[in-house]
């Protein structure tokens, strides 16, 4: 399936002029494997603490997102929604890069040395660059025109950190309610 998958990218030299099929195919899958990851990973229990994260990232992937849109260093050829309304890309900008950083947060290893920590943060960032670079050079999802993986990597582990900078601020729990919460979560 996956040969086939990039088969047809290389065949449609990153999308058909019939309609750009492949881009289409991206996109819906992002939304379906997002969607089963939140309804995998996300627990109900802890969906409160997930929406302030995401809403947060939303914002920052807004305000980040449409700054090098306007500024001419990315472009998005092909939007599958709103495409009258932004230039950015709603499924990445404001659904894909937030559930995942909401489900970073939820599963951040909050006890772990510093090593894990960096690892953590590595790992997540590494493989949406990765999968980013990937859509940029075989599909006309996205166009680095002043970018490059590199202005990727260091914004999406600059974006993750000041999301766990927030999501410590937001859920910060008083000495005298931290054993409770702390029973609360894990339930």
């Amino acid at each position: 399936m996956i040969g086939e998958f990039i088969g047809e990218i290389n065949h449609n030299g990153g999308g058909s002029v019939m309609g750009y099929k492949i881009e289409k195919r991206v996109e819906i899958s992002s939304w379906v494997i997002t969607s089963i990851l939140l309804l995998l990973f996300l627990p109900r229990k802890r969906l409160r603490e997930a929406i302030p994260i995401f809403l947060f990232k939303q914002f920052m992937t807004w305000f980040f997102g449409l700054l090098v849109v306007q500024t001419d260093k990315i472009k998005y050829p092909f939007r599958l929604f709103f495409k009258n309304a932004t230039k950015s890309s709603f499924t990445f900008e404001y659904f894909v890069y937030p559930s995942l950083c909401a489900l970073f947060n939820l599963y951040y290893p909050e006890k772990g040395n510093r090593k894990t920590k960096f690892l953590y943060y590595f790992a997540h960032t590494f493989i949406l660059t990765f999968f980013e670079f990937f859509i940029e050079k075989y599909t006309k999802l996205i166009t680095y025109k002043k970018w490059n993986w590199c202005w990727s990597f260091s914004s999406i582990w600059g974006t993750y950190y000041l999301s766990r900078v927030f999501h410590k601020w937001f859920f910060k729990v008083p000495a005298y309610n931290k054993e409770i919460y702390e029973q609360n979560i894990t339930r």
